[in-house]
């Protein structure tokens, strides 16, 4: 009777249970608990193997700069300006289903892009769908997929996921192709209220400057800088090869 229950297990591809049910039949002990707790622990295992799966799958489609991220590395000296309760506000991902954005400034090597992955591998484990791209690399592919006809799948793409990381904004102007390209972005998340982490090297007060078009430039900024959180890192580069990667920032 059990190898039957085993096949019909493998073919409902319920794995998980199946193998949860093998482990309870070398246990004498499990004789102990009743149909219902053994029923439960089977669906649990399954349901905790789906959700493990998810969050596999979503942590390898977010293409995060730093895999390893995580919020709970974070290091809060006090020369870094980074506030820990404002993090721990942030640590939920409520900012993603209240729209919030995220803005992540400081000079090189503070941590931006790797606290940018910390928060997008925590969405991906709260199960939003998150994407990160350089934006400089970005606007490259926009500016091809013009010329090879895939432009407007590409943009689709851009608006499906829950959150979108832009990372490395500001490292050249922009030409006015760019600005269009990058309002068209950040005009489609506006409109169906999705939110956005982006990073850059300057303060958001200079992100104006990078604009060749000073019309698109205020375009964007009203629909981020309105509706969104700040934080400026400071401090020495946490580069050092004395720093451990799983605790860089």
């Amino acid at each position: 009777m059990i190898a039957v229950i085993y096949e019909q297990l493998t073919l409902m591809r319920l794995h998980a249970m199946k193998n949860e049910l093998m482990r309870q039949q070398t246990l004498p002990a499990v004789e102990a608990l009743s149909f219902e707790e053994r029923l439960a622990m089977l669906v649990q295992y399954q349901l905790d193997a789906k959700n493990d799966a998810k969050t596999r799958r979503l942590l390898k489609a977010a293409t995060l700069r730093d895999t390893t991220a995580s919020l709970k590395h974070i290091h809060f000296t006090p020369a870094r300006n980074l506030e820990r309760a404002l993090i721990a506000r942030l640590s939920n991902c409520s900012f993603i289903p209240q729209n919030q954005h995220m803005l992540l400034t400081g000079a090189t090597g503070t941590g931006k892009s790797w606290i940018a992955s910390a928060f997008g591998r925590e969405a991906c484990m709260r199960g939003y769908s998150v994407k990160c791209y350089r934006l400089p690399r970005l606007l490259v592919e926009l500016s091809t997929s013009r010329a090879d006809g895939t432009f407007f799948k590409l943009m689709q793409n851009l608006k499906k996921p829950n959150l979108l990381i832009l990372d490395d904004f500001g490292l050249q102007k922009l030409d006015p192709e760019s600005c269009r390209d990058l309002l068209e972005v950040i005009e489609d998340r506006y409109m169906i209220k999705k939110p956005l982490i982006i990073t850059s090297q300057l303060p958001v007060n200079k992100w104006i400057e990078i604009f060749k078009d000073l019309t698109i430039a205020d375009a964007i900024m009203d629909r981020i800088v309105h509706n969104c959180f700040m934080i400026e890192l400071k401090g020495p580069s946490l580069r050092g090869n004395d720093i451990p990667k799983t605790t860089e920032a």
